[in-house]
């Protein structure tokens, strides 16, 4: 026997298996990392919006751990008008000096419209500035008091009484004190023993549900401040923030820290040194907006200060099943743990590759445990989603775009690509490795894409919609070329694509409280995918073997391809009758969204709705290519001679430039996307015809994007809850403040979680789509019977 060194044993250790393990363990520990920060600082993710945060690259504020809403004009009025109509009164007041008088005007320049609605009065001396608009309960109110005086204690005090008090008071000042009085400590004293006498009357205004904020003074910038500014320095600035913090850090204030870091981040922007430019005061009054209306609107984007979704009894009663599967799996395990005790033979499943052995052989105990411990890791893992993406344990954060964010992974992920390239055993023009590969780096591209929230570019907004179409494409390439040669149109065949397609994306319906649509890939993977079974299935059925001494059926073959053309043309230029179609009751389910829209379903079916039959064509003109002769993929030689192969390089490398100029030259998205159904075709030929018609380069291919490429599906549609967060919107944070640090940490226990889903999925499919047909209809009438409670639950009956 060779002993292996440690070096062997090292590159032993590092498989799928172990890497999963691995990732476990990370995720207890970041669990347990968050459960600790849950019970130190709270949970309340209003306080991370009011305490803390950086600026990103764009200089766009980041709370820490939660995501920010940017509230439009309209956002912000639609807000108000929603409370005004539940009788809900929004009176925001503001105390303080000049600096919080410049908070108050970014306030109320943000909410009014030039409409004559509104009115503001400035009275005498400025002493307070009032905006009010009566349509929507709205009062903003400015009360200059620069000093924490006695006249301040007995304003708070007065809304003590008051029945018209405040919704909010924001509060803040120093500045005048240390002015006035050239820097001098007693006046610190003076301060502090004010802010105490503000300590009873905050306690009691929170009881009456008012939310009072204490903002702490931002740093000035010395070397802007006039001569008579000098006094005023940044180490007194933060012995009055001090004492502020000492004296009210017990009280029921929310202290606003983070408007501090927001203008300490822009201070070279400071006009005079003192006041703030326009953008943090922007910034502040985000976090206000966020902080009051997050909870009501329910933004996708907005997570600060909002309450997660209520659960539906689907997702009890889901999780109750799932859990239950949890607790058998443990007793077969003792059981099988007992039978081995006992010396009994017990015989281990195993699952092939191509045609699973049937279960008579199996031990019923092995079987049982097979099935349930299947889908105990699935509970597991749909804990752990459910716990990433529908709870506030785990934090948010905003996207980041920027050129370099996005340039620099998609270079890093194609140097990594090539460095695990390695020659195939096929030959064949778009062979089995070669699909993978090409699945495997879009899909890298597309998660790029995703994070970083790339899709405010157009240019790279149209090319990821060139990868989606030629996910499309390929499905129709491989599906064809599969019923040609295997002759394979059996209701199991079927079936079994449906559910490696479905499985995944109807259990996170499930359980996430997910609207199918919602996963809008594998949809439109599921419905192509039926209409290329149909289009194989339906008389006659045009193979290999019925074609290769009856030419007629290629005939036949082209009036199928018209006829799928035609409804797909029909379904297109009839809106109407398109609604009518998929709005049609019970699978009007599967095509609306949330809100019970069809809208986004039809932009996307038809962007996409002559990709497949794109893919089929050129299925058939490959294999009729092949068939006569026209170029021998059966070696590893160029497909054609020295002048072909150099014309339909360089017609290929038009073809892509002809593509990547449209994108640039398009201004609308949607004249973009008219353009691109009847055009997405010479790119994906291009790039086709590029990466095969070399020898060299069609027999090699990176093992490392096909492997991603295997698990393409799970990956595209899991990323949504354990990579990105907030319903595409966010990306998930486990460890806040390395934000690089953190998307290595997601991606990898998102990886290995997509992959173990695909494992079992695949264990899985023998139970759902066993050999025999019959017990195919039969399980198919179990799940469509699963399926009536939840729909008539969903209305969809």
């Amino acid at each position: 026997m060779v002993t292996k060194s440690r070096i062997e044993l090292i590159i032993d250790s590092i498989n799928s298996k172990n890497a999963k393990r691995v990732a476990f363990f990370l995720v207890l520990i970041f669990a347990a990392y968050h459960a600790i920060l849950h019970l130190r600082y709270g949970s309340n993710s209003c306080k991370w919006l009011l305490s803390d945060g950086r600026y990103k690259g764009d200089q766009e504020w980041q709370p820490y751990g939660c995501m920010l809403h940017l509230y439009t004009k309209i956002d912000t009025r639609r807000c108000l008008r929603y409370l005004a109509f539940y009788e809900k009164k929004s009176y925001f007041a503001f105390v303080g000096d000049s600096r919080m008088q410049e908070v108050y005007e970014a306030f109320v320049q943000h909410i009014q419209v030039s409409d004559g609605s509104n009115t503001e009065t400035p009275e005498a001396f400025h002493k307070s500035f009032i905006h009010t608009e009566d349509k929507l309960k709205l009062k903003v109110e400015f009360f200059r008091y620069p000093d924490v005086s006695v006249d301040m204690v007995k304003l708070f005090r007065s809304w003590q009484k008051d029945k018209n008090a405040p919704s909010v008071i924001v509060s803040g000042t120093a500045l005048p004190a240390i002015k006035r009085s050239n820097g001098s400590l007693n006046m610190l004293n003076e301060y502090s023993a004010n802010i105490t006498k503000l300590y009873e009357p905050i306690n009691e205004l929170r009881k009456k549900n008012i939310k009072v904020l204490w903002a702490l003074q931002v740093p000035v910038d010395e070397e802007k401040l006039r001569h008579d500014e000098r006094m005023i320095t940044n180490s007194l600035i933060d012995q009055y923030n001090e004492a502020a913090i000492e004296v009210l850090t017990h009280s029921s204030v929310d202290l606003w820290w983070s408007t501090k870091l927001v203008g300490e981040g822009m201070l070279s922007e400071s006009p005079d040194g003192i006041h703030l430019s326009k953008k943090p005061l922007r910034h502040n009054v985000q976090i206000l907006l966020n902080m009051y209306c997050n909870d009501y609107m329910n933004f996708d984007d907005g997570t600060c200060c909002s309450s997660t979704e209520s659960y539906t009894t689907v997702q009890k009663i889901t999780f109750l099943f799932l859990g239950i599967c949890f607790l058998i799996t443990i007793i077969l395990h003792f059981l099988k743990t007992f039978m081995k005790w006992r010396r009994k033979f017990t015989h281990e499943y195993t699952l092939l590759t191509e045609e699973p052995q049937t279960t008579e052989a199996v031990s019923n105990v092995e079987t049982c445990y097979t099935l349930f411990s299947s889908i105990a890791r699935i509970s597991i893992i749909m804990v752990y989603f459910f716990i990433c993406d529908r709870t506030n344990f785990f934090m948010k954060e905003n996207k980041y775009y920027s050129e370099f964010s996005f340039w620099l992974p998609i270079g890093y992920i194609t140097v990594l690509g090539l460095f695990f390239t390695e020659n195939s055993r096929f030959t064949k023009v778009l062979h089995q490795d070669q699909l993978n590969e090409t699945k495997g780096w879009m899909l890298l591209v597309i998660l790029v894409y995703h994070v970083t929230g790339a899709n405010r570019i157009l240019t790279i907004n149209m090319h990821m919609k060139v990868l989606i179409s030629s996910y499309l494409f390929l499905l129709g390439y491989e599906q064809f070329c599969y019923v040609w040669h295997r002759n394979d149109v059996s209701i199991r065949s079927y079936f079994r694509m449906m559910f490696q397609l479905n499985f995944m994306t109807v259990t996170l319906c499930l359980c996430m409280n997910r609207p199918y649509q919602f996963y809008y890939f594998v949809p439109l993977l599921s419905f192509w995918y039926m209409m290329i079974y149909c289009f194989l299935a339906f008389p006659p059925k045009i193979t290999m073997a019925t074609s290769e001494n009856n030419p007629i059926q290629y005939s036949y073959l082209l009036v199928k391809f018209i006829g799928i053309f035609s409804v797909i043309t029909i379904l297109y230029l009839s809106e109407v009758f398109f609604e009518k179609v998929f709005v049609t009751r019970p699978w009007k389910a599967l095509f609306v969204s949330t809100d019970d829209d069809i809208r986004e379903w039809w932009l996307m079916w038809k962007l996409d709705r002559y990709s497949v039959i794109h893919g089929m064509g050129f299925a058939v003109l490959m294999l009729l290519a092949q068939k006569y002769n026209l170029f021998d993929d059966n070696n590893h030689s160029n497909l054609f001679s020295r002048g072909l192969t150099l014309s339909a390089t360089l017609l290929a490398i038009v073809g892509l430039g002809c593509y990547l100029t449209m994108t640039f030259l398009c201004q609308d998205e949607m004249d973009c996307s008219e353009i691109h159904s009847y055009v997405v075709f010479i790119p994906i030929i291009s790039y086709i015809i590029l990466r095969n018609i070399s020898g060299f380069l069609r027999t090699r291919y990176s093992s490392l994007f096909a492997w991603f490429g295997e698990i393409s599906l799970e990956l595209f549609v899991s990323q949504y809850h354990i990579l990105l967060a907030a319903d595409n919107h966010g990306v998930l944070v486990l460890l806040p403040g390395y934000p690089v640090m953190n998307i290595i940490i997601t991606s990898f226990i998102f990886v290995t979680a997509s992959h173990e889903f695909h494992r079992l999925t695949k264990v899985l499919l023998p139970f759902a789509v066993p050999s025999d047909w019959k017990l195919v209809i039969r399980n198919a009438i179990l799940f469509l019977a699963i399926l009536v409670p939840i729909g008539i639950n969903d209305g969809m009956f």
